[in-house]
């Protein structure tokens, strides 16, 4: 991904509105107009100089010109000395943020989307656009909580220069990279110049997912969709015959039967539904023993959806909180990466209340959750499912072993490890 902007100062704390007003107020006055065309420069200097001192720079100037003033009254000639120095330390550092940056910088991701533990890389490419040299600078970039600085050398005219690095992916996040910002500034830290050129750019770290086998998931296996015990005038699914009733299609008229019997005969039909998986994600923190549990069970949910897309399945994604948009793989992954650990007091039985009440068709729904969640509460959840949804229980225990239980109508599959995941599904499948 490239992104290349104009620099801006990032560093400004009057607003211009007010500036402005100030000008034209100060101009109304005779002669003032051509005094202010006249200092227009050094004062768009001044006022930009000042705005780039740090607040140590404002201390070490007070002070030098309180020792300077101190030293000449009393006629102490080392402390006037002492003043002096200070206020010189202060020009030189205000030299050197003098200058035009006059650069062109260029952010690229290498993917801005990546799995946990995968390798992202960022480059910045800064070019100097102007025929003259210009003088080194300092390049900053905060990349999530952190930040990378380098060095940036004098650079000739038209030339550029490349910085690679790594940012960690260890964890499921959404880090911000940039803006980047050249800055130019005294050793000491009083005066600091900064000019923004990139605008935030969002790297997603996925959670880990594994592949999960076809018959290994628990999904629905067929073409025309599951068929019911419902019956229906019109599906594919034949059932039976039975006489004609006024208002029948008469494309459904069975008409070797309606001749050997001497009466209408029409079919009747078994309804048929498409699968539809409903994958039910707690994220509520008190349902698990600790951070790693919440990862395992956020990487299960992802398995489970990336596996029903890969079957063209129905799929509905919600958690204790909120209903997730999941219409592609990409949108799966990114919702799943943006969620953090919530409070309240839903529950997995909420999130089956949810199930039942707002979601239509469902054939299997899944619920994923931690350690802290009990037999009786995924019993409970078991029992508020509508008859005929297959209830199936993803527990995140680190603590635990593999294995398969049945508490009620609910199959619970116990992994440790996202590793786990699909040989315990074979088994609770079998």
């Amino acid at each position: 991904m490239t992104q290349e902007t104009t620099g801006r100062e990032t560093t400004g704390r009057i607003s211009s509105t007010s500036r402005t007003s100030f000008t034209q107020r100060l101009s109304t006055i005779p002669g003032a107009q051509e005094a202010l065309e006249r200092t227009r420069v050094p004062r768009q200097l001044i006022s930009g100089a000042l705005r780039w001192v740090a607040v140590v720079g404002w201390v070490v100037l007070f002070t030098g010109a309180l020792c300077w003033y101190a030293g000449r009254r009393l006629g102490w000639l080392e402390l006037a000395v002492a003043g002096v120095a200070l206020v010189a330390v202060f020009v030189a550092a205000l030299v050197f943020t003098l200058g035009r940056q006059p650069y062109a910088v260029d952010l690229r991701l290498s993917d801005r989307r990546v799995a946990v533990g995968d390798r992202a890389m960022a480059g910045i490419v800064v070019r100097n656009t102007s025929h003259h040299r210009v003088m080194p600078a300092r390049i900053e970039m905060p990349v999530g909580a952190a930040e990378v600085t380098f060095a940036l050398p004098a650079l000739s005219g038209g030339a550029e220069h490349e910085e690679l690095f790594a940012i960690p992916t260890s964890r499921r996040a959404v880090i911000d990279v940039g803006p980047v910002r050249s800055v130019r500034g005294d050793p000491l830290g009083l005066v600091r110049r900064a000019m923004t050129w990139t605008e935030v750019e969002e790297l997603f770290v996925h959670p880990r997912t594994v592949r999960l086998a076809s018959s290994a998931a628990g999904f629905l296996h067929d073409l025309e969709g599951q068929t019911t015990r419902d019956i229906t005038p019109s599906d594919l699914a034949f059932h039976a015959l039975r006489e004609y009733i006024p208002g029948d299609d008469r494309r459904h008229i069975h008409w070797r039967s309606t001749a050997r019997t001497g009466t209408l005969m029409v079919r009747q039909f078994e309804e048929t539904r498409r699968s539809h998986i409903v994958v039910a994600l707690s994220r509520n923190r008190a349902d698990y023993y600790d951070d790693e549990e919440l990862e395992t069970a956020i990487s299960a949910a992802g398995s489970l959806g990336l596996q029903a897309f890969a079957e063209e399945k129905d799929l509905t994604v919600l958690t204790s909180h909120e209903r997730l948009t999941a219409l592609s793989r990409r949108q799966l992954l990114d919702e799943l990466t943006r969620l953090e650990p919530g409070a309240g007091t839903q529950s997995v039985i909420s999130m089956a209340q949810t199930v039942s009440s707002e979601i239509e068709h469902a054939s299997l729904a899944i619920l994923v959750c931690g350690s802290a969640v009990t037999a009786h509460d995924l019993r409970a959840a078991g029992a508020v499912l509508p008859i005929g949804v297959r209830a199936l229980a993803i527990r995140a225990d680190g603590d635990a072993t593999p294995g398969v239980s049945t508490v009620g109508v609910v199959t619970v599959v116990t992994v440790p490890t996202l590793d786990d995941l699909p040989h315990s599904l074979r088994k609770a499948m079998r």
